[in-house]
């Protein structure tokens, strides 16, 4: 990672062969087997039987702007093409004062027609949502939305009766059993969907279409094998009303993919195959000793979840 980015410095994962090119397998590594296994249904949709055909050629990608001091967060936004910037806030308790330069900093970087979200990950209590979000707001000029201010849909849905910020459910949408439920519940406003943990495109097509929400697509930092299933999500959906959180690569500080995803005037192509791994790029980065047995001893756990009933997004 370029920037220490959910916790991590290091990205993993595996990549899978199959008869129609390349997926990825790389749930994080606090996520137990039976919550990997619909990472890896993605990666066998992916190499094994492709995606739905797309409505759409390009995806208006927002820009990712992690926990940064002001002059990164400024330069970041600046050399990223987007008119959208999504903020990373929250990062320890007593963050608000550094969280308002770093929005400020990306206002500043966006001019006044540029438009801002944030995302907190679930760690305010809703007391603390209302009030931090209302000084966010001030502080970047105004909000798109906020991403998963707190943990539960009933504390989303008393935020949301209390701010006049648009709130997005992440989380919420893929531990709900039911998506419906944050919508019927007045949780949310947007439905940020990830095909990647909820075990493919035409998965993650019929969870957005249960959220009744307007839909934004978001990666969970794959590389260009895996971030391509979430451009073919963002390409499918009928419809596509925000810019989508799919400029991850950048977080990166390499890939295994020698024409990597990039983006171009905010926008991103979508892909009709996966692409192809690059045999040295593939070498530079392949696990050695402990780590290797511990992804293989992974997957193959994993693998032999394969084939009974998928457990709940």
């Amino acid at each position: 990672m370029t920037t220490r980015f959910r916790g991590i410095t290091v990205r993993e994962g595996a990549v899978l062969r199959g008869p129609n090119g390349w997926g990825e397998f790389c749930p994080f590594d606090d996520y137990d087997d039976a919550v990997a296994a619909t990472w890896l249904a993605t990666a066998v949709e992916q190499c094994t039987r492709g995606w739905p055909a797309p409505v759409r050629d390009l995806i208006p990608i927002n820009c990712t702007v992690p926990v940064v001091d002001p002059v990164r967060a400024h330069e970041i936004v600046a050399k990223s093409g987007c008119g959208t910037a999504k903020v990373k806030v929250a990062d320890h308790p007593a963050s608000l004062g550094e969280d308002m330069a770093r929005l400020e900093a990306v206002r500043d970087a966006l001019g006044p027609d540029g438009r801002i979200r944030i995302d907190a990950n679930a760690v305010w209590d809703v007391d603390t949502a209302v009030h931090h979000i209302r000084e966010m707001a001030r502080a970047a000029g105004g909000l798109e939305y906020v991403e998963q201010p707190c943990r539960t849909i009933e504390e989303l849905a008393a935020v949301r009766r209390k701010v006049d910020v648009r709130i997005a459910a992440d989380e919420s949408i893929r531990r709900a059993d039911n998506p419906l439920k944050v919508a019927v519940a007045g949780a949310a406003d947007v439905a940020v969907i990830k095909c990647t943990p909820l075990g493919g495109v035409r998965r993650a097509m019929q969870v957005a279409e249960a959220t009744s929400l307007p839909v934004v697509v978001s990666s969970a930092l794959e590389t260009s094998v895996g971030l391509a299933a979430q451009l073919a999500l963002a390409g499918a959906l009928p419809e596509l009303d925000f810019a989508c959180g799919l400029g991850t690569l950048s977080l990166l500080d390499g890939d295994i993919v020698r024409d990597s995803f990039a983006v171009v005037d905010g926008f991103l192509p979508v892909p009709t195959q996966p692409p192809t791994p690059d045999p040295e790029l593939l070498d530079r980065y392949a696990l050695t000793g402990e780590r290797l047995t511990w992804w293989q001893r992974r997957l193959d756990r994993v693998l032999g979840l394969q084939g009974r009933p998928p457990a709940a997004p």
